[in-house]
C-alpha cells in the first residue's frame, strides 16, 4: 500500500535493507589489498611526513634565526645610539670648556 506522500514505512525499510545489504555485497566482493601496495603507501606517507615536519623545523630556525639578528641589530643600534650619546656629551663639554677658556 502506497501513501498519499512517499512510499509507505515498510517500503521505506525494505528499501534501506536492499541498499544496505547491497553495499556489503559489494564490499565482500572487493579483492583483498595487497601487502607490498600497503607497504608502498605507508612509506611514502612516512617520507611525506617526515619531509613536512623537516620543513616545519627549518621554518622555525630560519624565523628563530632571523629574531636573532633583530635582535642583535636592535641592542647595536642602542649601543650606537649610547656611544653618540656619549660623543655628544663630549663635544658640549668641549664646547662649554672653550667658552669658559675665552672669559
Amino acid at each position: 500500500m502506497k501513501a498519499y506522500k512517499g512510499p509507505a514505512y515498510e517500503e521505506r525499510v525494505a528499501a534501506a535493507a536492499a541498499a544496505k545489504q547491497k553495499a556489503l555485497d559489494r564490499l565482500r566482493a572487493k579483492p583483498p589489498a595487497d601487502p607490498a601496495a600497503v607497504a608502498a603507501r605507508q612509506a611514502a606517507r612516512l617520507a611525506r611526513e617526515t619531509a613536512a615536519a623537516e620543513k616545519r623545523e627549518a621554518a622555525r630556525a630560519a624565523k628563530a634565526q632571523e629574531e636573532a639578528d633583530q635582535a642583535a641589530a636592535a641592542e647595536a643600534a642602542i649601543k650606537a645610539s649610547e656611544t653618540s650619546e656619549a660623543d655628544k656629551k663630549a663635544a658640549r663639554d668641549a664646547r662649554y670648556a672653550a667658552r669658559r677658556k675665552r672669559k
